[in-house]
């Protein structure tokens, strides 16, 4: 019997349940949304987690569907999934979790002690994160707009790195970010205790996209895969590669911004990248590349203040 919070699975079979986490400003207790996954045979135990920031939802799309479509009798190994992480940003559709005003992805592995969002976050990592051999954390760009990839945030000096990078890739997109992300992430306290960690980010939007949700389902089979929990191969792309920077770019005036670069647009240093126009159509500038690469991320929004962000390159790309 597979066992996490109130979801109990027998061998070969799938069930939902919570995990109690606290309680709300009424005193009502609340709990998260929780499955396991039992295999039939044996093999490693993988991790999937959702909506730490509350207002990114293409996650919690994926693991809805996964949940839908694995045939735990096929599957060698199991499965531990949190649908909702951050259950008072997901309440609110608030980025942070605005009980204390945090984001939960930046102070793992938590305490049970501390603040809304540490009590949370040592919730999990103590009883599914310690528990497992991979894991998956799915996030987006937030409500920006973004391509689809993946993030190792180990560090290419860890121990673990070229299996957090094999897991990466194994998910299945186009562009990693390989690069060490900022204390308190998951994909970076794992590793240190041993649990390879990726973040696969999915998109950005207001709500949820089909198409950033239909590649995260098909990542995490393909992870599956990739560690012979089920059968067959991965399904790759034929070509991928490694980013190791960024390089955010601003508005130099006030207005409305026109894209000429979208995103997946490679552009060479000097390339012209957006303008900027009055409101009532004037053209104020133009703004370049001030690097090559990859255009990453972009502002949804047209308007704009002077010094304002507007999109992201992603530059010393290579193929891996």
């Amino acid at each position: 019997m597979l066992e996490f919070g109130s979801a109990e699975a027998s061998t070969g079979e799938v069930d939902v349940g919570r995990l109690q986490a606290g309680e709300t400003r009424d005193g009502s207790a609340f709990a998260l949304p929780v499955a396991a996954v039992n295999g039939a045979g044996d093999g490693p135990t993988l991790y999937l987690q959702a909506g730490s920031d509350g207002d990114e939802l293409n996650g919690v799309g994926v693991l809805r569907r996964v949940l839908d479509r694995v045939d735990a009798s096929e599957l060698d190994g199991q499965v531990l999934v949190v649908g909702v992480l951050n259950f008072h940003g997901f309440q609110s559709a608030s980025h942070h979790n605005p009980v204390d005003d945090t984001k939960i992805n930046r102070v793992f592995p938590g305490s049970r002690d501390g603040s809304s969002s540490e009590r949370l976050a040592a919730l999990v990592y103590e009883e599914a994160v310690e528990r497992a051999d991979y894991a998956l954390d799915l996030h987006q760009g937030s409500t920006s707009r973004m391509i689809d990839e993946v993030r190792v945030r180990c560090g290419t000096a860890h121990e673990l790195h070229s299996t957090c990078l094999r897991l990466a890739c194994a998910f299945g997109t186009e562009f990693v970010l390989d690069r060490k992300g900022p204390d308190g992430q998951l994909a970076r306290v794992g590793p240190d205790d041993g649990v390879p960690v990726v973040d696969p980010e999915l998109g950005g939007s207001v709500g949820w996209d089909e198409g950033s949700i239909e590649k995260g389902v098909h990542g995490v089979f393909n992870v599956m895969k990739e560690l012979d929990m089920l059968d067959g191969e991965p399904d790759m792309p034929k070509q991928q590669y490694r980013a190791k920077a960024f390089e955010n770019v601003h508005s130099g005036r006030g207005g409305l911004v026109d894209l000429e670069a979208d995103l997946y647009r490679e552009v060479d240093e000097g390339e012209p990248l957006f303008d900027v126009t009055g409101v009532l159509g004037r053209h104020k500038e133009t703004v370049k590349a001030p690097c090559s690469g990859v255009v990453w991320r972009t502002r949804r929004l047209p308007m704009v203040a002077s010094g304002e962000y507007v999109l992201s390159i992603a530059s010393e790309i290579e193929e891996i």
